[in-house]
C-alpha cells in the first residue's frame, strides 16, 4: 500500500474536518450575536400580543338540546315518527 496516498487522505480529512469546525464555530457565534440584536431590538419595539377571543360557551350538560337534537335526527333519518 502506498503510504503517500495514505497521508493525502488524512491531509483532505483534517482540511474538511476543519472547514465544518470553523463554519460551526462562526454560525453559532453569529447565531448568539443576533439574540442579543433582538434582546435590545425588542426592549424598544416590542411585538404586539393579539387579544384572546372569549367564546362563549353553551352549557354541555344540558338534556333539552341533546333530547332535541336525536329527535330532529330520528325525524330526518324517517325511522321513527314523533307524535
Amino acid at each position: 500500500m502506498n503510504l503517500t496516498l495514505l497521508e493525502d487522505g488524512i491531509f483532505v480529512m483534517i482540511i474538511g474536518m476543519g472547514t465544518v469546525f470553523i463554519f460551526l464555530t462562526v454560525m453559532i457565534c453569529i447565531m448568539y450575536l443576533n439574540g442579543k440584536v433582538l434582546k435590545i431590538v425588542n426592549k424598544y419595539f416590542p411585538e404586539e400580543i393579539p387579544a384572546e377571543k372569549k367564546v362563549s360557551r353553551k352549557n354541555e350538560n344540558s338534556e333539552d338540546e341533546v333530547v332535541l337534537a336525536i329527535a330532529c335526527a330520528m325525524i330526518e333519518s324517517g325511522k321513527k315518527q314523533i307524535a
